[in-house]
């Protein structure tokens, strides 16, 4: 099989450390990231109209779920997109990426909150420049991928 347009989600799990899995992810990953996150900005409008009215009904004390509101919804969607069938948002997958597990087994919606939680604190706590690890890890890990024991590997 040639590997131009070839799926590269058959692979086999000893095949994780193959170079051929790791070509461009860190770009793929940015751009999935941009993606993912303009979809979250959408799926909190509707959330914002929701908690306005819950505000009013509440005489006001709804209002504060607005400081929480951005984060709890981007976790619902990494916990059910990149936890789901596919292991991969829909950013993820428009860029030709997935989460794997090292040792084997599929991503579970906790799994998948925690590898979200685990980013968002390392980049907030760390600065952004600890994005610059992928740089020196031999399949472009994170921090938080090298604390689960996944990576992200091409689709294609």
């Amino acid at each position: 099989m040639s590997e131009q347009g070839t799926l590269y989600r058959t692979f086999d799990r000893r095949d994780l450390d193959a170079p051929r899995l790791y070509d461009g992810v860190r770009t793929r990953r940015a751009m999935s990231f941009f993606v993912d996150y303009a979809m979250v900005l959408v799926l909190c409008i509707p959330v914002a109209v929701l908690i306005f009215f819950l505000g009013i009904v509440t005489l006001s004390i709804g209002w504060h779920l607005y400081a929480i509101m951005l984060p709890a919804v981007a976790l619902v969607y990494v916990a059910f997109t990149m936890g789901g069938r596919s292991q991969a948002t829909p950013g993820m997958r428009l860029a030709g990426v997935h989460l794997e597990r090292l040792d084997g087994g599929t991503v579970d919606p906790a799994t998948a909150a925690l590898h979200g939680v685990l980013f968002w604190a390392s980049v907030t706590l760390l600065t952004p420049f600890v994005l610059l690890v992928a740089l020196f890890t031999r399949r472009k890990q994170l921090l938080h991928d090298i604390a689960l024991g996944t990576v992200i590997v091409r689709d294609r």
